[in-house]
């Protein structure tokens, strides 16, 4: 039986892609898409009502009603009893502490690679699996190997010849920006070559996280410049 997953995530373009994301992992199947907190509620809701209830909540911590977390609260006092696994570009210590808190299984951080998406889903599952194959009351190694499903392997690797040190420069300095840039801008404030700058510049906007479009009005052929969705 697949796992019915809510993608709650407030940017249209990053939720399309989370939700195809969803569609190209075996075993998954997308209940629907929420673009803020209520929406997401009513769609949690509206599941159980329809006795087809969401098993995995894919939840954006940054949403325009509320905070993740409080969301979460709220669909906890509803009686959702729902995992959790955090898809969000929030990195403070104290939200991923109040995160384990609250219950949330796993958590993965933006920008991330459909490799590493498809690995947290894979843990999911293996932990699924774990809970249907034991016994009804369990002795510690047990417990211990159903926690144990939970826990990452290793991180899945970006494409071949990126750094995630890199990708954390390009999307600061981008997240930083008020306005959108190029690569060369970019390449001037990660210290990097342009040419390196603009791969990983391709690489968020592949992944949903950047829009990409040209800039005109300067003479030449126009340059791409790019910006943090």
């Amino acid at each position: 039986m697949s796992v019915r997953v809510l993608v709650v995530e407030d940017e249209a373009r990053a939720a399309e892609a989370h939700a195809a994301y969803v569609g190209r992992v075996d075993g998954y199947e997308l209940a629907g898409t929420a673009r803020s907190a209520g929406e997401a509620m009513r769609a949690l809701d509206a599941a159980r009502a329809a006795q087809q209830p969401v098993d995995l909540v894919l939840l954006d911590m940054n949403l325009p009603d509320g905070h993740g977390l409080g969301w979460l609260q709220q669909a906890r006092a509803a009686g959702h009893l729902c995992d959790v696994i955090a898809v969000t570009a929030a990195r403070d210590t104290d939200v991923v502490r109040r995160s384990v808190a609250q219950g949330v299984v796993l958590y993965l951080i933006k920008p991330f690679t459909f490799a590493s998406f498809r690995a947290k889903l894979e843990q999911y599952a293996g932990y699924r699996a774990a809970i249907a194959a034991s016994p009804t009351e369990v002795v510690q190694d047990e417990v211990d190997r159903l926690f144990g499903s939970l826990r990452t392997q290793g991180a899945a690797p970006l494409p071949k010849g990126m750094s995630a040190e890199t990708l954390r420069d390009v999307t600061a300095a981008l997240r930083d920006a008020a306005v959108p840039l190029s690569a060369s801008e970019v390449a001037d404030l990660v210290g990097a070559s342009r040419v390196t700058a603009r791969r990983y510049l391709e690489h968020l906007a592949d992944t949903g996280l950047a829009d990409r479009r040209p800039r005109y009005g300067r003479g030449g052929r126009p340059e791409l410049e790019y910006l943090w969705r």
